[in-house]
Order: C-alpha cells, then sequence, then structure tokens
C-alpha cells in the first residue's frame, strides 16, 4: 500500500494521530503539543471515546482514533463466541460514535466500516480481529488522504503566486495537502494563524504544520483577523469544517464565523474544504456541542479570569452560505448553494 501521509508534517502522519498496537491505543495529546510531545495511552475502547470526548487529539484526529478504538475493542473481546463479539463490538461502536454529539454522524459510519471488517474476519474463524479492523483503519485513513490531496490541489489552484493566507483552528490533513500543492506549484506564500482558544490549535498545531512544511507563518490573537485582513493584505481565507449542511451552512471551530464577516467585509473570499454531509440536509440538524465554561477562564491551565465570573463556551459555530465563497471538495470547487451537485454525496463521510 503506498502512504498518502509521504511528505507531510510530522503530527500527521498516522502513527502519530493515533495507533493501535499490542492491546493499547496510542494517541498523540495535541492538548500539550508542540510544547510538550507526549501520547495518551489507552487501555481500553472507553478510553479511546473519553480521550476524543477530552479533545486530546480534535479536528480529523478523532476519526482515526475512533477506527483505532475499534481495533482495541476486537482484542478485548477476542475468543469469544462470534455472536458475542459482534455484540461487544456493536456496543463499542456506539460508546465511540457518540464521543462528541456535533461529528456523530460521520463517526457512526467510521465505527460501522470497522464493525462490518470484523464480521468479515470472523467468517474466517480468526479469533483476534484487532489486527484486521487497524487495517482497514489505515485504509481509511490512505483513503481520506487521498480525497483530500486532490481537495489540496484545487484549493491550492485558488492560491496567489504570492500572497498572504489565512486559516483558523486546525483543519489537519488539508492543511499539510494544501501546502504540499503549494509547494509543487511554487506558490511563496505566507500563513497567518488566529491563536484559536482555548486550546490554542491554530498557534500550537496549524503553525506548527505550516512551518514543519517550510512555510513562513505568523501566529495571531483570535482579536486580530480583521485588523490583519487590512494591514497585512489577506488574499484568501480558509478553513475547513466539522460539518458542511447541504444547505451550505458551515458549522466549524467557533470563531470561523466573525472571520467570515470581516472576510466578507474586506473583500477577502472565504473557501471551506470538505465533503458535504448527507447527514445533515439542512443545519437545524446539527447541534452544537457546549463544553465546559471553565476552559474560557484560563489560557493552558492558567487561570485568566475573576473565579466568581462566568464563561461561555459553544465549541463550534455556524457561518451561512452568504459568506462561503466557495466549498473545496474532491470533485472541484461548488457553490454552497449547489451542493447537490456534489456527486457520490451519500457515500462520503470522511473529512
Amino acid at each position: 500500500m503506498l502512504r498518502q501521509d509521504l511528505d507531510l508534517a510530522w503530527m500527521l502522519q498516522y502513527e502519530n494521530i493515533a495507533w493501535y498496537e499490542d492491546g493499547k491505543v496510542y494517541i498523540l495529546d495535541r492538548r500539550i503539543y508542540p510544547i510538550d510531545v507526549k501520547k495518551v495511552v489507552c487501555n481500553n475502547h472507553r478510553e479511546v471515546a473519553a480521550a476524543i470526548k477530552d479533545m486530546v487529539t480534535q479536528s480529523a484526529g478523532p476519526y482515526v482514533a475512533a477506527a483505532m478504538g475499534m481495533a482495541l475493542a476486537a482484542h478485548e473481546c477476542a475468543g469469544r463466541s462470534e455472536t458475542d463479539q459482534i455484540d461487544y463490538l456493536t456496543k463499542a461502536a456506539h460508546t465511540i460514535s457518540h464521543a462528541r454529539p456535533t461529528t456523530t454522524w460521520r463517526m457512526q459510519k467510521i465505527t460501522e466500516e470497522c464493525l462490518n471488517a470484523a464480521k468479515d474476519a470472523l467468517k474466517f474463524g480468526i479469533q483476534d480481529v484487532s489486527e484486521a479492523v487497524r487495517d482497514l483503519a489505515i485504509d481509511q485513513s490512505n483513503r481520506r488522504y487521498e480525497g483530500i490531496g486532490k481537495t489540496g490541489k484545487y484549493l491550492a489552484d485558488l492560491f496567489p503566486e504570492k500572497g498572504a493566507i489565512m486559516t483558523q483552528c486546525f483543519a489537519e490533513t488539508i492543511v499539510g495537502m494544501m501546502l504540499r500543492e503549494a509547494k509543487k506549484q511554487r506558490k511563496d506564500i505566507r500563513i497567518f494563524c488566529p491563536e484559536t482558544r482555548p486550546y490554542f490549535q491554530g498557534s500550537r498545531l496549524t503553525a506548527t504544520v505550516c512551518r514543519d512544511m517550510g512555510f513562513d507563518v505568523t501566529v495571531i490573537t483570535d482579536n486580530m483577523p480583521a485588523a490583519v485582513m487590512k494591514n497585512e493584505g489577506i488574499d484568501l481565507f480558509t478553513s475547513a469544517a466539522d460539518v458542511i449542511c447541504c444547505d451550505g451552512h458551515v458549522v466549524n471551530k467557533v470563531g470561523t464565523y466573525q472571520i467570515a464577516i470581516a472576510a466578507k467585509y474586506h473583500g477577502v473570499p472565504y473557501y471551506v474544504s470538505g465533503t458535504p454531509d448527507q447527514g445533515h440536509p439542512t443545519v437545524d440538524t446539527v447541534k452544537i456541542e457546549m463544553r465546559d465554561p471553565e476552559f474560557v477562564l484560563q489560557a493552558m491551565g492558567v487561570p485568566t479570569a475573576n473565579q466568581y465570573v462566568k464563561g461561555y463556551y459553544p465549541a463550534f459555530d455556524i457561518t451561512p452560505p452568504e459568506l462561503v465563497s466557495g466549498v473545496v471538495t474532491d470533485q472541484g470547487v461548488l457553490s454552497p448553494y449547489r451542493l447537490y451537485e456534489y456527486n457520490g454525496v451519500k457515500d462520503q463521510f470522511l473529512v
């Protein structure tokens, strides 16, 4: 198998996202990377679900962790009857896929495919199907990376020969793919990354990947995007999305909406990358996850507010289609109002 993670930044290598081996799942702790490089060790699938819920890994990382978690679940029930193993894995799939409410539909697709791989292996009398599930997990990542590689080319085609790009949060694989393609096209671009509180994914993760890929990258605070667009001549704003509704609404890390508003005002196009979600035909099918408000009252564990004040922390916000210049997919750039033109939307689930 030709691995699609070749030439990408270290943290985008499969083993450095989430990996099943010898009855454990190792997940890079993105809450502290790159200040500290540690992996959370999960001894059972419930610990994998907890790690996903606690944002040990974010962006597309949970999709990899979910599949590796299913491999671990297969190891946990190895040796039982075929019926018992299928029952155990079905319950594990529900636990893992429901770790975070906003992305449940996609997670269910991933765990369902893992469950089917386990069933197929069990038909051959294999007692421990964990390796079969892990192989499927690697194949899932390879297929996703290959598709995002096509998306990355379409996105990089939109970049100027020499200019400035603004990102939001951590767009995972698409960041690596768009920059790999920009290198191929010999485009000289600067990247500006808002820090993305409260986990600082932009400053720690996106900026690190951009730097590892050899690009000029500048971190800005979350209240600077409008000023930077005006003062630094930003040519394009781009993000990935946790959900792209088929009606054109984009659900992404909170803060995306306000940057899109600033971009519209300054005449900066906003391109979101990903796949339309058949599981979300309209925006009212999306449940916005509310996280612990205490997180906004501190920065990386250091209190930043009076102990008696309250915090407010929606994990995502919703950007309406009128603020979206285009949805960049592996099949080309689509209008947010014409996502029904995406062929195979019923079969796509990995963004």
